[in-house]
């Protein structure tokens, strides 16, 4: 038997299990901060009046009414 074949072994396991540790450690921080980034945007959109309710502030109140055809 090689003990120092066996020592590697085990050491190389534990390295790979420390690299998996890691990298789902850095995964799910990723995932916090893109769900922190998409409720911000969600948060950011603006809230909107029905047209039928309140005319925008720069438009006459009679504009939108009508439709001007000509045959």
């Amino acid at each position: 038997m090689d003990v120092t074949g066996i020592a590697n072994v085990a050491t190389s396991l534990a390295q790979v299990g420390t690299s998996q540790d890691v990298s789902i450690a850095v995964l799910k921080k990723a995932n916090e901060i893109q769900t922190q980034e998409a409720t911000a945007l969600i948060a950011a959109i603006p809230t909107t009046v029905p047209a039928s309710s309140a005319p925008a502030s720069n438009l006459p109140a009679n504009l939108g009414r009508n439709v001007n055809t000509t045959a």
